[in-house]
């Protein structure tokens, strides 16, 4: 099932999964997994059948009519079973009903493909995350 996190123990579940997925694993401290933004996004997480979030991302508007994806995380024991696609079908149905014409983000390089299948056109290398992580700006109209 996927939705927002309501509890604050999904809240912190959530930003959890965030911290884990990408932030720990390039030394980056608790806490860098969040925007002083954070409630004027749109979030949504994937639940488990024991209601264990094991997938998150984020949605914000950058105008009238662009969303942005960000914060695309699953997780590790996880990944490959379809929860990703899931999620960005969600952001996308939601991205839709704000009246997105189109969405955009910034992959990095071990997800491009992944974005491929979901339709998303690769138009150019953008930043480079924790000086080694190379992200990739893509797009897709809605």
């Amino acid at each position: 099932m996927i939705r927002t996190p309501e509890t604050p123990a999904e809240w912190d579940a959530y930003f959890q999964l965030r911290f884990k997925i990408l932030r720990a694993p390039w030394g980056q401290p608790q806490g860098s997994e969040k925007t002083p933004d954070e409630g004027a996004h749109m979030h949504f997480a994937y639940f488990n059948e024991q209601q264990e979030i094991i997938g998150v991302v984020r949605l914000d508007s950058c105008g009238a009519q662009t969303g942005q994806i960000r914060f695309m995380a699953v997780a590790e024991n996880a990944q490959g079973l379809g929860i990703g696609r899931l999620l960005m079908q969600h952001a996308e149905e939601k991205a839709r009903d704000n009246q997105f014409k189109q969405m955009i983000l910034h992959a990095r390089a071990n997800a491009l493909e992944f974005y491929s299948k979901l339709g998303y056109q690769y138009l150019e290398k953008s930043h480079l995350l924790f000086g080694e992580i190379q992200h990739h700006l893509m797009s897709k109209d809605l």
